[in-house]
């Protein structure tokens, strides 16, 4: 089973787990290039930073729905427009 593993800040851990915030973005780089693109995996595994395995308030599991490549302007990123991997981290309805 392939599990893509997402490390993130708080603010966006806490969004996506009250479903809030249905995408999770990566920069358009070679590494996140070769990660994604053409690659297929079964789950998606989010942590709130570096927990402890046990930790299970920091960690959420999602079903793998794929991503888009989008044109976005985000505060993280900077001012300039940038294009990202929009990977789909909403929960099941």
């Amino acid at each position: 089973m392939a599990t893509l593993h997402l490390s993130l800040k708080a603010e966006y851990f806490d969004a996506i787990r009250d479903g809030t915030k249905p995408e999770e973005y990566r920069l358009m780089t070679p590494y996140w290039q070769k990660r994604l693109q053409g690659r297929q995996y079964d789950a998606i595994h989010l942590t709130k930073g570096y927990p402890a395995r046990d930790d299970h308030a920091r960690h959420l599991h999602r079903e793998w729905r794929g991503f888009n490549v989008k044109t976005i302007t985000h505060p993280h990123f900077g001012a300039e427009p940038v294009q990202v991997f929009a990977i789909d981290v909403s929960s099941a309805a």
